[in-house]
């Protein structure tokens, strides 16, 4: 497939966050990669973000103007949820991304295109590429084992038949007896109607597109990608790992913004190291936890006495700074066998080096996938949105992660600090001894399979050809 792909033009409409946009423009860069024109969507201030990723890959952008500051009553240059994070900003970011539709409309008119692939965060995107007869399928950026779960707790509320927050409970109608408590499940505030009407409209939409492209490969998860297809209907294509586009070191460390380090300084030091010695320490770009909490992560790390890499969402190192969250002579100590990285890390880069032998994640699933596409043992440490699933997916059904301990949906600002000596225990369990070695066979193994589904007969490459076949299908 090459040539005959050129007539065809997708559109990737991402939602306006960085772990929104980074799997779909790999996604859009699959599509180019196979001869199909792919043009990606979004606002001005998030296009040098966007063109980095894209790198040599022949992706267009296309702009739309985000709404002004009079209309969402945001502060000019808020457009993305990087920069919205307060809750009373967030709210009002998730509003402002609805009159986004106007724009995209006039985008669909102009270009024309065969298909738009849009993110479940603009529902009405379905109606929009109705009106010009043109299909839109889901983008969520997930794997099959999360929207089976996400579909069944939605149909059968399993989490209204218990008596307390902590009970737990089986997922109905979901193969593998997974069980979960009321605490773990996603918590929409009851006066958040904006946030709950989303994902309620958002869900309707989905029903009503043309399918959903998941981010996974049918290896990694047979049971829940036939499940999703067969018991509960949808039609639905794995594209993925679409991370695995990226394909050399300078690929992989220009993806997301600019770097907080510099790649070849940040090889240096992993070079220096033993392989599969150093442990990854990353909670992704939305949360961001209480300094009692980093101050335990610290001692945790310290006393494990593994080699770290750790990325906080911290300022720059300034003369003057206090500390506060590091305890007293920890740089000190751990100069040459910890590395901290404030800001953005060239995390695909990292991950990928033999070097680094476990990974602490908060679960989100493109680092879950990330971490399996590098072939690592993963402590979890979920948070919010769909993490409690995607860790129960580590923990329980591919068996390659091991809990943290936390129990309860926090959302992105931490909340009972997890104490050193857990996380000292979860890092030593994935780094050292019998069962650290089963696990990373097993990593490794998937590794090998993600690589295979994207390769040339894959099961990923075939059912890009389907979905292709699809849309021509349609268009005749």
């Amino acid at each position: 497939m090459g040539n005959e792909n050129r007539d065809m033009h997708i559109l990737f409409f991402p939602f306006l966050a960085n772990g929104h946009i980074i799997p779909c423009v790999d996604l859009a860069r699959v599509f180019a990669a196979r001869g199909i024109r792919a043009t990606i969507v979004t606002t001005h201030l998030n296009v040098p973000f966007i063109s980095r990723t894209i790198g040599k890959a022949s992706v267009d952008i296309r702009t739309i103007k985000f709404p002004s500051s009079e209309d969402t009553g945001l502060p000019e240059g808020c457009e993305n949820s990087e920069s919205a994070l307060a809750p009373d900003k967030f709210i009002k970011f998730m509003k402002a991304t609805m009159l986004l539709q106007e724009p995209l409309e006039q985008v669909l008119q102009e270009e024309h295109p065969d298909c738009i692939v849009a993110d479940m965060f603009f529902p009405w995107a379905t109606d929009s590429a109705a009106k010009f007869g043109i299909p839109r399928i889901v983008f969520h950026g997930l794997g099959f084992f999360p929207l089976c779960v996400l579909a069944c707790v939605r149909q059968y509320k399993p989490q209204d038949k218990v008596s307390s927050y902590t009970e737990p409970f089986v997922v109905p109608n979901l193969p593998g007896e997974i069980t979960l408590t009321k605490m773990q499940l996603p918590q929409v505030p009851q006066h958040d109607k904006v946030f709950s009407q989303l994902l309620e409209e958002s869900n309707e939409s989905e029903l009503k597109s043309y399918g959903v492209i998941a981010n996974s490969f049918y290896e990694l998860e047979p049971v829940y990608a036939d499940h999703y297809r067969n018991e509960l209907g949808r039609r639905a294509w794995h594209l993925g790992p679409v991370s695995l586009c990226n394909r050399d070191t300078e690929e992989k460390a220009h993806r997301g913004r600019e770097t907080a380090i510099d790649e070849h300084e940040c090889l240096k030091w992993l070079h220096s190291k033993e392989p599969n010695s150093v442990v990854y320490v990353c909670f992704g770009s939305m949360s961001s936890f209480p300094d009692a909490q980093l101050k335990e992560i610290a001692m945790g790390l310290e006393a494990s006495g593994k080699p770290f890499i750790w990325v906080v969402k911290k300022g720059s190192k300034s003369e003057d700074e206090k500390l506060e969250w590091l305890p007293e002579g920890f740089e000190e100590r751990i100069e040459g066998k910890g590395l901290i990285i404030r800001g953005w890390a060239p995390q695909v880069m990292i991950l990928d080096h033999e070097a680094v032998g476990g990974f602490v994640t908060h679960c989100g699933w493109n680092s879950t996938l990330e971490g399996v596409c590098a072939g690592l043992p993963m402590v979890t440490w979920p948070m919010y949105g769909e993490q409690f699933y995607n860790a129960k997916f580590l923990t329980d059904v591919v068996k390659i992660g091991v809990g943290v301990g936390v129990q309860t949906w926090i959302g992105m600002g931490g909340g009972e600090p997890v104490k050193k000596d857990a996380i000292e225990k979860a890092v030593k369990r994935i780094m050292i001894g019998e069962e650290a070695e089963e696990m990373r066979k097993r990593a490794k193994a998937l590794s090998q399979k993600a690589r295979q589904a994207v390769e040339v007969g894959g099961s990923s490459y075939s059912d890009f050809n389907s979905l292709v076949e699809d849309l021509r299908s349609r268009a005749k």
